[in-house]
């Protein structure tokens, strides 16, 4: 009896699907099915109508992300809970939340911003601030650039990393200014020093009371007043409180025609492939400019492009987003965290061995999203490690639930060929090859009429073999 085909997606279903989420489970192939592949998009681009409460209930297996600046700040010093455990415990969060959360086209763009507009996790004291940071983001991350560009130049973890905290009238520190103009909007290129400078005097004022009691606070004494100039922006700057134009000069380098240039690029090699043409780039810049910065009309342009339709198969997955997808291919449960050896803590070495922790870049540019930058032989050689490990079943271990061997099987009995074809149709969501048929059969040493039932050695001691075969094929390695 040939075994029962799991109703899988088409092509241009799986890309859309592949390219806004952490990788396709059976709920997820439900709702796209159900609800249409752009129905299924554009669901996603309002989270809010998206009902996700495990996801949501998933910060309280980590109490310390609640904690306010100060008691951070206290516990590290009275040596009760360093900061940089709180920061770990934060990757953990975000991380379990990708794998768990049904909004994920919001976790895929929470992410994107958070590297673009970066803050490291173990830059010195911004864990006193660095969760209000990224729970900012993501409540902009769909929303508008304008908005997001404001919110992260003058939040505290930001001002603490790039030293805008302790910035004064007398003494304007110039790595935000800088910043601001190089890598969150214009580019390099396309200012002057001189520029870098009344950037800076424009963002004076923002403090942090660092090494004290991390209070964030807004400080006119502190603000470089007199005329300044930054490209085509001019302001008198008469007025000691500053924020206002703070907020007048980042909406002026959100909508500067370099700014759209550069958004729209980074979502299309995001989104699209490495090398986007330039006519893509200018149709969603044009886009993001008409619309005022917002992000969902250039999404939409994006997916609605035929060089988008052309990119199937195109991206590598980068190694957080390897470990995230094979905990959902492998249907992975884990449950609250009792000790240091458990799966949600776990999972942050499974990143950290691929070297890619989240937030942990270590310069203020941002992890790159590029192909070359994940494709090297040890991240490859790393990655089938992993999947062997999850296969099995081995590690991460503690309070997880990992599928059996014999759950794997849809019949009783059946031949090898069709248990290869449903183990593809559920971990990589498409039909199998003949080239992976093949792998498969090597892998394990036996043939495509070989019949399979729970007794059969493949069951019994094989499976992780098999599993990682498909884990560690093309289709799943890329997204």
């Amino acid at each position: 009896m040939t075994a029962p085909i799991t109703k899988t997606l088409s092509g241009p279903e799986r890309h859309l699907a592949l390219r806004f989420s952490y990788g396709l489970t059976p709920s997820l192939r439900r709702d796209v099915r159900r609800l249409g592949a752009s129905a299924w998009f554009e669901r996603q681009l309002s989270p809010r109508r998206i009902s996700d409460r495990s996801a949501d209930d998933l910060a309280a297996w980590w109490p310390s992300l609640a904690r306010g600046p100060l008691d951070l700040w206290q516990r590290t010093q009275n040596e009760v809970e360093p900061g940089w455990q709180v920061m770990e415990d934060y990757q953990r969060w975000v991380l379990m939340r990708r794998i768990t959360s049904k909004r994920q086209l919001l976790e895929i763009m929470a992410e994107f911003w958070e590297n673009h507009l970066h803050v490291p996790t173990d830059a010195d004291g911004v864990f006193t601030h660095r969760v209000s940071y990224g729970k900012a983001l993501r409540a902009g991350a769909l929303g508008k650039f304008s908005d997001l560009l404001f919110t992260a130049t003058t939040h505290p973890a930001m001002g603490i990393y790039l030293n805008n905290a302790e910035s004064t009238a007398e003494h304007p520190n110039e790595n935000l200014g800088r910043e601001l103009l190089e890598l969150h909007t214009v580019g390099v290129g396309h200012h002057s020093e001189d520029d870098v400078k009344d950037s800076a005097r424009i963002l004076t004022g923002w403090r942090v009371d660092v090494w004290k009691t991390f209070a964030a606070s807004y400080s006119p004494a502190d603000h470089a007043t007199g005329s300044v100039r930054v490209l085509g922006f001019k302001d008198s700057n008469r007025h000691r409180d500053g924020r206002q134009l703070t907020r007048r000069y980042t909406d002026y380098l959100a909508s500067h025609p370099e700014t759209a240039q550069r958004i729209a690029r980074r979502l299309a090699v995001k989104f699209v492939r490495d090398d986007p043409p330039q006519s893509l780039v200018n149709a969603l810049a044009k886009t993001y400019l008409k619309h005022d910065t917002a992000i969902v009309p250039v999404l939409e342009a994006l997916v609605a492009s035929p060089v988008f339709a052309a990119s199937r198969g195109t991206k590598v997955r980068d190694p957080g987003e390897d470990v995230i997808a094979t905990w959902r291919a492998l249907k992975v449960k884990a449950r609250k965290p009792l000790s240091p050896e458990s799966g949600a803590e776990s999972i942050l070495w499974q990143t950290a061995d691929l070297g890619a922790r989240p937030f942990s870049w270590p310069r203020p540019d941002g992890a790159p999203i590029t192909n070359a930058a994940w494709a090297s032989t040890g991240r490859m050689t790393g990655s089938w490690r992993m999947h062997y490990a999850m296969a099995g079943g081995w590690w991460p271990r503690n309070e997880l639930v990992y599928k059996s061997a014999k759950s794997w099987l849809p019949e009783k009995k059946l031949r090898f060929d069709d248990l290869v074809e449903h183990l593809s149709q559920e971990l990589l969501s498409r039909p199998a090859t003949t080239q992976l048929t093949d792998a498969c059969c090597q892998a394990v040493g036996v043939r495509q009429s070989t019949r399979i039932d729970k007794e059969h050695a493949v069951v019994q001691w094989q499976m992780p073999l098999l599993l990682t075969t498909l884990l560690d094929s093309p289709a799943h390695m890329t997204r």
